[in-house]
């Protein structure tokens, strides 16, 4: 099949690999300008503008799919089907009513539920048991499409959000190769999503980093893990505010406020919570490199 990809970051290059090995015809692959990113402010491409070029593919990359120039470029290629995945640009109804087989997506998550830029993130924070990914139909609004198909997942009890991340990508990919035989034979069939059950997945930002001690050890756990690598769960402790990525639960009941510390030592910080305590097992000081609660304490005793 003649396939335009639309794609940016790593989670689009598992399922723009399995086109190319399933021997598609990537036509063209869209991705978002080369931006300056991380310490030094280097101008690099995006991961999949980097996969697109070891296969040859010619690349775009406009500021917007809403002006003439990108429109004009996709009437001029002859293609069957659009495949967007991260993206991170909205396709206006000029561009979906271009191609025969029309333009479809995957989404990570099982529709209605979380839709919007953070699936992954959210389904974790709050605390879910399963998630996934879905093939569906794109329409003008946000993630708002008739679903295709889907694949589930269960969401481990210490799983961050970037290891959800990494195997819902692979799992995205296996999605997206099932869709497009589907569609090649004719058999893709197409569910309309229950609007009324739809729930929302706002971007992520740094004022959801610190930890409300007030809350749950449970939810305490789930906002770590789903924060994840980005932009990390934070807290103060005794006036330095720290970032913290690996805790357990811990079983003490404690007469200690929430936020206050029972105990420092080899087996971490553990730190009063609404219904018990959470233990501190590696975090990082401001400046410095993660490293294990109990290394950190023996050079900054609490």
């Amino acid at each position: 099949m003649k396939i335009v990809y639309m794609g940016t970051p790593a989670f689009a290059v598992p399922p723009l690999e399995r086109l190319y090995n399933d021997g598609h015809d990537i036509v063209a692959v869209f991705t978002q300008p080369d931006r300056p990113r991380s310490r030094g402010m280097k101008v690099t491409y995006s991961p999949v503008k980097e996969l697109a070029l070891k296969h040859n593919s010619q690349v775009f990359q406009p500021l917007s799919l809403r002006d003439r120039a990108a429109i004009s470029i996709l009437e001029e290629l002859t293609f069957d089907l659009i495949v967007v995945v991260a993206y991170g640009k909205i396709l206006p109804a000029e561009i979906l009513s271009i191609p025969p087989l029309g333009a479809i997506n995957i989404h990570a998550s099982l529709l209605p539920k979380y839709r919007g830029a953070a699936p992954i993130q959210w389904a974790v924070i709050n605390g879910e048991a399963e998630t996934g990914v879905t093939s569906m139909y794109m329409s003008e609004q946000l993630d708002t499409g008739d679903i295709i198909l889907t694949k589930k997942t269960p969401i481990g009890k210490t799983e961050t959000s970037g290891e959800l991340m990494d195997r819902l990508a692979s799992l995205g990919a296996e999605l997206l190769s099932e869709t497009v035989v589907a569609l090649a034979a004719g058999t893709a069939t197409r569910t309309v999503q229950d609007h009324a059950s739809a729930t929302f997945a706002p971007l992520l930002s740094r004022d959801l980093s610190p930890i409300n001690w007030n809350d749950s050890a449970v939810n305490i756990r789930c906002k770590i893990l789903g924060l994840s690598p980005w932009p990390g769960a934070t807290t103060e402790l005794k006036g330095t505010t720290y970032k913290i990525f690996t805790v357990d639960i811990g079983q003490m009941q404690t007469s200690k406020k929430p936020g206050e510390i029972i105990f420092a030592g080899n087996d971490g910080i553990e730190i009063a919570c609404a219904d018990g305590s959470i233990i501190i097992k590696d975090l990082q000081a401001p400046g410095g490199k993660r490293m294990s609660a109990a290394d950190h304490i023996k050079g900054n005793p609490f």
